[in-house]
C-alpha cells in the first residue's frame, strides 16, 4: 500500500526530528514545510524524497554544519 503525500512528509518530519534531536520540533516541521512548498510541479512521485533533502539540507545549515553527505544504507544497489 502507497502512502499518501501527507503521511509521508509526516513520516519525513518524524525522521528528521530523530535525526536533529538538539533542534525545536517547530524548527524541523518549518523547515519540513517551507521545502514542502517549494514543490510546486505536477508530479508528486518523488516529493517527499526531495523535501527530506531540501529540509535535511536547511537544517544542518541551520546548527552551522556544512551539508553531509547522505548515504541511504536501505538501497540495494
Amino acid at each position: 500500500m502507497q502512502q499518501s503525500e501527507a503521511q509521508a512528509l509526516e513520516t519525513v518530519r518524524s525522521r528528521l526530528t530523530k535525526r536533529f534531536p538538539e533542534l525545536a520540533e517547530e524548527a524541523v516541521a518549518n523547515a519540513v514545510s517551507a521545502a514542502s512548498s517549494e514543490m510546486t510541479g505536477p508530479i508528486r512521485d518523488y516529493v517527499p524524497i526531495l523535501v527530506e533533502h531540501n529540509a535535511r539540507a536547511r537544517l544542518t545549515k541551520q546548527q552551522g554544519h556544512p551539508p553531509q553527505p547522505v548515504v541511504d544504507l536501505d538501497r540495494k544497489g
